[in-house]
């Protein structure tokens, strides 16, 4: 697992509370891993996060973590991420994923989220990556920002 490191979330919310209001967007967080990145959503006011990971222990510990926080928005959900979003009727304002970063279909995951239809008209993908992926030639490449070592590509649903 590979948390992302405090600055660049730190950045990415400031970059994101500036050019968006929270209150009204449906998010969802692929590759959730402990919930970091669905828990600063939620205490933004979304009206709901949708929190996917295939594993147990890591969908448990943000189950366990969101009750005291009060975090009724957020949906954690046990699943195979491909899985979820080819079956997923659901659209949503915002989705984010921070795969790992040995995930073999870490390059495909822009087309994956479009072709399956995840988004809202105008809504945002927001993929992780490592620095070595590029994606200013994909259709939908909107911007691409680095903090450290951390690279976030932002697509848009036109």
């Amino acid at each position: 697992m590979r948390p992302t490191t405090d600055m660049a979330k730190e950045a990415l919310f400031n970059v994101l509370e500036n050019s968006y209001d929270f209150e009204n967007w449906n998010v969802l967080d692929l590759f959730a891993g402990t919930g970091n990145i669905s828990y600063e959503f939620a205490s933004r006011g979304t009206r709901r996060v949708v929190a996917v990971d295939q594993n147990f222990r890591c969908v448990d510990f943000i189950n366990k973590t969101k009750e005291p926080l009060q975090m009724e928005a957020l949906q954690p959900v046990c699943a195979d991420v491909f899985s979820f979003v080819s079956k997923t009727l659901e659209k949503f304002d915002i989705v984010f994923a921070d795969p790992p970063f040995d995930c073999e279909e870490l390059a495909l995951l822009p087309d994956i989220i479009f072709e399956n239809e995840l988004l809202r008209n105008e809504g945002l993908f927001i993929l992780e990556h490592p620095g070595e992926y590029r994606f200013e030639e994909h259709p939908r490449f909107f911007q691409h920002r680095k903090y450290g070592k951390v690279n976030f590509t932002f697509f848009r649903n036109l």
